[in-house]
């Protein structure tokens, strides 16, 4: 994430991809990229969990800086393309907490055989270095990363492929905004027609444009009459509405944005066939496509990394309880109940029980 990528012309590249300027233009400075990732994040982080063991499910529902666990890892994995999850361990070496690190501060030791052997957290100049194990061989640091198909070590953010449409979004917003602070066109050009060709001096020049400055120009001053002297003459100008019209090149980065970051475009209030029966088939996407995935990204890493202290231990969203997907669920339960060749064990695992009705 971190090289040159080569651009159109011949020995051009852009520039180097730069996380915190990207998050700066994107979630502080663009209304469609942080709701996008909100969406995603927010929707994983409040959604219900089903959950094996209950001291697992108090650790994944605890927060963690003020924010939920889920959730800050969910938007990490998004932007940056990599979270972070340090385990936190009492006296006896029994998890307490999780801490989700910012990925941006964290960097990877690699060992002689090229895996990570320890991360590195830097804040303000200082840092510690955190081995991936303890000194039991348990895990220290969870990682969870995103497909990267051209790093070992990092995975590859939403953002890094929304960038360039986020760049484009927020130029069209920016150059909107420049139309309307002068009436929405280039009010005209000031002409001096001096006799036999004179021109005016350099002094006359900066005070003419000095005035139109204070006077004349910006959306406060906007349909002022002007007052002209002699030999100046004012020649109207305006832009054609395609020249104006950039709500079809922002609409178009928006969608781009939503694409990259998998939200279907009517969720973010994008203009579409915003009907109801689409709006339902568009929030059933964003769970089946988006947050079902990413959640089992998620709650797979930290089962994973945290299977020494609770094996066999599952974590998972209880699909039964999330209402865009309980017309799919209903359809279910109906097709494994009207099943009769399956014995009542097989029903239950089909529908993510387990086989017995005591067992956790």
């Amino acid at each position: 994430m971190q090289g040159c990528l080569p651009a159109f012309g011949p020995g051009e590249t852009v520039r180097a991809f730069d996380y915190r300027r990207a998050v700066e233009a994107a979630y502080l400075a663009n209304p469609i990229a942080q709701r996008a990732v909100r969406i995603v994040a927010e929707g994983i982080g409040q959604a219900p969990l089903a959950c094996s063991n209950p001291d697992l499910a108090r650790l994944v529902n605890a927060t963690s800086a003020g924010q939920p666990l889920v959730e800050s890892l969910a938007a990490h994995v998004l932007l940056h393309g990599n979270g972070y999850v340090q385990i936190l361990k009492d006296a006896s070496g029994k998890p307490v907490e999780l801490f989700a690190l910012r990925p941006d501060r964290v960097s990877i030791v690699a060992g002689s055989d090229g895996w990570p052997q320890a991360y590195r957290y830097e804040v303000g100049g200082e840092g510690i270095t955190i081995p991936a194990e303890d000194e039991d061989g348990w895990p220290a640091i969870i990682q969870i990363k995103a497909m990267h198909p051209l790093d070992d070590h990092l995975g590859a953010g939403s953002l890094a492929a929304a960038y360039r449409a986020i760049l484009v979004h927020n130029a069209a917003t920016a150059w909107n905004q420049s139309l309307l602070e002068n009436a929405a066109r280039p009010s005209g050009a000031l002409v001096y027609e001096g006799e036999d060709g004179a021109c005016l001096t350099r002094d006359q020049f900066d005070r003419l444009k000095e005035e139109l400055e204070r006077a004349f120009s910006g959306a406060l001053n906007a349909g002022r009459p002007l007052l002209l002297d002699g030999g100046l003459k004012w020649q109207s100008m305006a832009l054609s509405p395609a020249d104006m019209d950039f709500a079809t090149l922002k609409s178009a980065a928006a969608r781009e944005i939503a694409l990259a970051f998998g939200v279907p475009p009517m969720l973010l209030g994008l203009p579409g066939d915003n009907t109801y029966s689409n709006y339902r088939e568009a929030n059933r996407a964003l769970w089946r496509l988006t947050l079902l995935p990413l959640a089992h990204k998620l709650f797979s890493a930290l089962g994973e990394g945290l299977e020494a202290w609770f094996p066999e231990a599952s974590v998972a969203i209880d699909l039964d309880r999330i209402t865009a997907l309980s017309e799919d669920r209903e359809r279910l339960w109906k097709q494994v109940s009207d099943a009769d060749f399956l014995s009542r064990e097989e029903k239950r695992r089909l529908l993510g029980f387990s086989a017995e009705e005591n067992a956790p």
